[in-house]
């Protein structure tokens, strides 16, 4: 078992996925190219409002991190590439990081031995064969290994998966990855091997069925309440059928984050490329805004019948227990809601605070609440 692997790319998912391999029984090299971000992971100052992670990387014997890109491709055989992945305005991923990356390893000259590069940063369908044509010629094998993690519990998503999936460039580079997972895994997920294409539909469209599944919820949820009945028992009593299931089935704000709109539109692009149109993809992201919208005016509508003319809320994360406001429902609800006239103050976490003041200044007015550190 080749027990040296090294993580290209520690940011946030990158240094869970590092802390959880050192975890598994591997020495792990973490590299990253921003010197200061290194240096307060070496000495323990970092901080993060992931949970877990600085106490587990505290704990890590065998973890070190560097910027020296050489360093960390002499130590593993197997390298996990999670750097940066955002989204271009047609829907497709930027692989911008990932080629640059690239081209450092190039620089690095043909490996006296065979290295396994494993893709598990988000990327469009395709792109990982492109890599591994550009990466043979330099001993590299390339496989694609997605992760479906959320903010806020990564570690553990990580820890005790519902499933792997392995886009081998090889058969011998699926073995050694399945033979990681059976390490890092607490629980004992399903592993399905395919090729690299296969693998890159399959993360998408597991992300795409989960929004598509949220907005059904709300659209449930919004005739529900306009009829003047109550959405959760609907909405418990439908994902109480196995063939439904009631996980992300409830009635509630949109979805938002890093993930769940970059993959919708990255599935929408991809279809299109293949002549098929997205239509279901399309709806989704439609209901989401209208679902937004019609939540602004049924709690417009209830504040005036109360006579009232304030609100607070206590989360504007795009979800309950995180800092990050990325695509966020609940901002874009706060914001709708204050362009309407109405006084809307803002209990949160300080650092979503600083980030929300940072975008909207003084629209709302603001309450600190503890910190989540």
């Amino acid at each position: 078992m080749k027990k040296k692997v090294s993580v290209l790319g520690i940011g946030r998912l990158g240094l869970c996925f590092a802390i959880t391999l050192e975890k598994g029984g591997y020495s792990v090299v973490g590299y990253d190219i921003r010197e200061d971000y290194v240096k307060s992971i070496r000495d323990l100052t970092f901080e993060t409002c992931e949970p877990g992670v600085s106490d587990s990387l505290k704990k890590c014997k065998n973890l070190r991190v560097t910027v020296y890109l050489e360093e960390a491709v002499s130590h593993g055989d197997v390298l996990f590439v999670t750097v940066r992945t955002g989204s271009l305005s047609s829907g497709k991923f930027d692989h911008s990081q990932v080629e640059q990356l690239m081209g450092y390893l190039k620089s690095l000259g043909v490996q006296s031995i065979k290295k396994d590069l494993v893709i598990c940063c988000n990327v469009s369908p395709g792109y990982s064969n492109e890599v591994h044509e550009q990466m043979k010629d330099y001993n590299y094998t390339v496989s694609f290994n997605p992760e479906w993690v959320a903010q806020g519990t990564i570690l553990y998503n990580q820890s005790f998966p519902d499933v792997v999936v392995i886009g081998e460039g090889s058969k011998e580079s699926g073995d050694i990855i399945e033979e990681i997972y059976s390490n890092i895994c607490v629980n004992k997920p399903p592993c399905y091997r395919m090729d690299r294409l296969s693998a890159e539909i399959a993360k998408v469209s597991l992300n795409c069925y989960i929004t598509m599944k949220l907005s059904f919820a709300n659209f449930v949820g919004d005739m529900a309440l306009t009829a003047g009945v109550n959405p959760e028992v609907i909405l418990k009593a439908v994902g109480t059928d196995s063939r439904v299931g009631n996980a992300y089935f409830k009635y509630g704000f949109g979805y938002g984050g890093y993930c769940f709109p970059r993959d919708n539109k990255a599935l929408i692009h991809y279809s299109e490329s293949l002549g098929i149109d997205p239509v279901i993809n399309r709806a989704t992201e439609a209901f989401n805004k209208n679902h937004l919208d019609m939540q602004v005016s049924m709690c417009s509508k209830k504040l005036d019948d109360n006579g009232q003319d304030s609100m607070t809320m206590r989360s504007v994360a795009y979800k309950p227990g995180v800092t990050y406001i990325e695509s966020s429902q609940q901002l874009l609800f706060a914001v709708k809601m204050a362009e309407r006239g109405y006084k809307i103050t803002i209990e949160e976490d300080p650092i979503v605070i600083e980030q929300v003041k940072s975008l909207y200044g003084d629209l709302f007015e603001y309450k600190e609440r503890g910190t989540i550190l």
